[in-house]
């Protein structure tokens, strides 16, 4: 099936999903991870209606998005990826979002560079609930010092969470994944009331049927999007 094909059925599976979960329609966000893919593949989902997309590594997005962007000024990329601060300066010129915040550090780098450019940008705080995740916030005290300390910086938004589920079949371990995050969020929401926490970002391709009923609000969608990575 073409790229488009894909998009239209995935969108039917989500409006399914939220359905079936009692959720409003439309509540629930399709990012098209482009990792591996090229300019072209990504204008063939932007035709198809898709407006966010999703990119792992600093050097990749910054080859093709900058242009992406000027053609189609609607369109915003999230960095999903783990970030170095190295390439904090990099990715906040082309990023609305940079979804993988796993430490105060990192949050003392983007608003050094935010600043430099005027720009002010949404964070979302990643969490560790599964095994084979190596990135994320590990306890709620280290947590809960990165939200204090954003709240002191002008140029940052936080908006949200963002977990990996674990890459496994048992479909219980990554409901409860899922059901880790909604929990944190839950938890920070009432300690930090005066900000407004209303994303969370959990599910890709393998797993994104799970994460709908359980609160997900942005998926991430690569390979059932795109086909297998191209890696070169």
């Amino acid at each position: 099936m073409s790229i488009s094909d894909n998009i239209k059925n995935i969108q039917n599976i989500i409006e399914d999903e939220e359905k079936e979960a009692g959720r409003v329609s439309g509540s629930v966000k399709l990012m098209a991870v482009s990792k591996f893919h090229t300019s072209e593949e990504i204008e063939e989902a932007i035709k198809a209606g898709i407006c966010l997309f999703g990119e792992n590594r600093v050097q990749e997005a910054e080859s093709k998005f900058p242009a992406l962007i000027q053609k189609y000024p609607d369109i915003s990329l999230h960095m999903i990826g783990s970030l170095q601060r190295n390439k904090v300066k990099d990715i906040v010129k082309i990023a609305s979002c940079i979804e993988s915040v796993d430490r105060k550090e990192l949050i003392e780098e983007i608003e050094k560079q935010c600043n430099k450019i005027d720009k002010t940008i949404s964070i979302m705080f990643e969490i560790h609930t599964g095994e084979e995740s190596k990135s994320g916030y590990t306890t709620e005290e280290a947590l809960e010092e990165s939200i204090s300390y954003s709240l002191s910086c002008p140029h940052i938004v936080p908006i949200g969470f963002m977990t990996m589920a674990p890459f496994t079949d048992n479909q219980s371990d990554i409901k409860a994944s899922f059901k880790k995050l909604v929990e944190i969020a839950e938890k920070m929401k009432s300690k930090f009331p005066s900000i407004k926490f209303y994303e969370l970002s959990m599910g890709m391709s393998s797993d994104y049927k799970l994460a709908i009923p359980e609160g997900s609000t942005i998926v991430r969608i690569g390979t059932a999007i795109f086909g297998e990575r191209k890696k070169v």
